[in-house]
Order: structure tokens, then sequence, then C-alpha cells
């Protein structure tokens, strides 16, 4: 079977429609084989897209043969994860010196999971933050995540739980060095 080809580019706000079917699609399904259903309901509460990310230029779709197959960005400000609706978002910019880039709202759809989609992510969010100044990178991994961080050079520091949405939800702290 001949390659498939994927692009990238910059998400913009005529996309947002066609993200959170994405994102939907990827919560429900990609996190089965890790929680529960009550755990996948809580987690709409606690995930999802953050705007600013596509305000501030640093929002990333991936395509397949002209089909959105994944998002996912980085951020140079203080909130680790969390879309739009959800609580203590923190808008506040990283100091570049000091502070580590966040890799945010990663999302593959399920019919395109293990193609090469959030690795191409990854590189190209780390990049830039590296462009920035950023030293360090870090994240809130799913435990159906987990695994692609691990092979991006990512390693657990912190593993905690999420309520906000009803039931606790599992997720990791991540962090990696970016070399330069």
């Amino acid at each position: 079977m001949e390659q498939e080809l994927l692009r990238h580019r910059l998400a913009s706000h005529s996309d947002l429609a066609d993200l959170k079917l994405l994102m939907d699609a990827a919560i429900s399904e990609n996190q089965k084989a890790f929680l529960t259903p009550e755990q996948i309901s809580s987690s709409r509460a606690i995930m999802g897209l953050d705007s600013q990310l596509i305000e501030d230029g640093t929002y990333f779709v991936v395509e397949i043969g002209g089909v959105l197959a994944g998002c996912g960005g980085w951020s140079r400000r203080a909130t680790l994860y969390g879309g739009d609706r959800t609580s203590g978002r923190d808008a506040a910019l990283l100091d570049p010196a000091n502070d580590a880039a966040r890799i945010r709202a990663m999302y593959t759809h399920p019919n395109f999971t293990r193609r090469g989609v959030g690795r191409l992510i990854m590189a190209v969010c780390e990049e830039a933050a590296r462009n920035e100044g950023f030293r360090d990178i870090e994240l809130m991994a799913t435990l159906s995540g987990e695994p692609l961080y691990l092979v991006c050079g990512y390693q657990a520091i912190e593993r905690v739980e999420d309520s906000r949405g009803g039931a606790n939800v599992p997720l990791i702290r991540m962090r990696k060095p970016l070399e330069p």
C-alpha cells in the first residue's frame, strides 16, 4: 500500500465545527479501552478546544487525502489542559527561560489512528516552541495518549485525577526537554 501523504496547516476559525466533531469522535472512541462510560462522559467537561490556541496561531490540523485526520497544538500560556468551557484556565504568558511550553488539545480521529498523525503534530509543535526559545515542554496526557507521548520522549512526572466532570478521570502530567 502506498504511503499516505499527511499535510499539516494552521487551524482557522472556519475549522471550528469540524474540529469539534473530530474531538467528540476521538473522546468517544479512542478512550473506550481505557475509561468507563462515566469517565468518558466526564472527559467532555475537561477536554476540548481552547480557541485561544487558534488566536495565538499555535494550533494545527492534519489532513490525509483532504480529510481532517487530527489536530493539536502548543501554547506559550499557563493553562496546561482544558477547553473553552473548562474552569480554571489561565491565559498568562509563560517565560521561555523559566517555564515549559505546553502541548495542548491533541486529537486523532478514530479512523486515522496509528498513521503518524500524532507524531507529526508533536514534531511541528516542538519545533515551534523551540524556535520561540522554550527549553522544555509539557502536557497532560490521557491514558489513551500516554503511549504516543512515551515514544516521543516524554516522561511521566505526576499522575492525577480530574473529577470536574463528575467522575474521576486519570491523567498523567508529562515533560520533555527540547534539544537545541
